[in-house]
């Protein structure tokens, strides 16, 4: 008997809104500060094999013959059941600005490592199969290296965030001993804004992100209160999958930490524990070169 599954291939983060470069290429320099990124997720705790995924990114705006561009880096680890694999990209954008808010056009060129590495538990008794007696079943550890691009646009100024982008824009080809595949193109949208309340100390920040992979689509509407620009908190709703809530804190030192917990609605939630994700952000900035400011007497100093 067999039976065909769809779903995506591309980890999802809660918070997205904190780990944006990761699927949009285009977010690289237009915060104007070097920004670095670390999330962990782990998924449907409880189950075997359930989904862990690791990302780390970093961005910084550069001026290269005074163009304004932002660069950076992104690496993933995924691990599903038999698969690991190892994402590495590095991220280029060029940045244009336009009044109060700066565009990012973008683009990443990077390599996927693609690990299978099975173990298959057979039952004792009679008529059952050994794996390595049928030829549509991997027996044996394999790994391939592939090549992966894709491309974004973000727009941001002090409000408001909206962005679109696609990833594995050419579709990289797996081609594993016992059959071969492909990583499909996936498309993401995302938008957010900052919403002032009367009392200056207090935002709501409400965002939805969204994304497909031409088969499936899924979107996630997230509302965050801020409180002092240093604590927040808040729920995020993934239509028929989860209920999320993320609350997170700005240290001292400028360093951002969250945490999410998610709630499954499908009937998955009968065998999990729900998921976790941590999250730690931090941007900083750097100025380089001699001050523009110029004293011809020590009056001034």
């Amino acid at each position: 008997m067999s039976n065909t599954g769809i779903a995506q291939q591309d980890p999802l983060t809660s918070q997205y809104m904190y780990n944006t470069l990761t699927f949009n290429p285009g977010f690289a320099g237009t915060s104007g500060m070097i920004c670095a990124t670390a999330v962990n997720r782990q998924q449907w705790l409880g189950f075997e094999g359930s989904p862990s995924t690791t990302v780390f990114n970093i961005s910084a705006p550069v001026s290269v013959f005074n163009i304004k561009s932002g660069v950076g880096m992104v690496i993933e680890s995924d691990n599903i059941g038999f698969d690991t694999d190892i994402n590495l990209s590095a991220v280029y954008s060029y940045l244009v600005d336009m009044g109060t808010a700066r565009l990012g056009i973008g683009a990443y060129f990077g390599m996927v490592n693609k690990t299978l590495d099975p173990s298959w538990y057979i039952p004792d008794g009679v008529g059952f199969t050994p794996p390595d007696l049928d030829p549509n079943i991997p027996v044996n550890k394999e790994s391939v290296v592939l090549f992966d691009a894709g491309a974004g646009l973000y727009l941001n100024s002090d409000k408001y965030y909206i962005a679109a982008s696609v990833t594995h824009i050419n579709q990289p080809e797996i081609n594993y001993t016992q059959g071969s595949s492909y990583i499909s193109r996936h498309y993401y949208i995302t938008a957010g804004y900052t919403l002032q309340l009367p009392n200056p100390a207090i935002e709501i920040l409400p965002s939805v992100f969204a994304y497909s992979d031409g088969r499936i689509f899924q979107a996630s509407i997230t509302s965050l209160v801020r409180y002092n620009k240093k604590v927040w908190g808040g729920v995020s709703y993934r239509a028929g999958d989860s209920v999320s809530g993320i609350v997170g804190i700005e240290l001292f030192n400028g360093i951002r930490i969250g945490y999410s917990y998610d709630f499954p609605l499908s009937d998955i939630r009968k065998s999990t524990l729900g998921s976790h994700e941590f999250m730690v952000n931090y941007c900083f900035d750097l100025s380089f070169g001699k001050s523009p400011m110029r004293y011809k007497s020590i009056r001034f100093l």
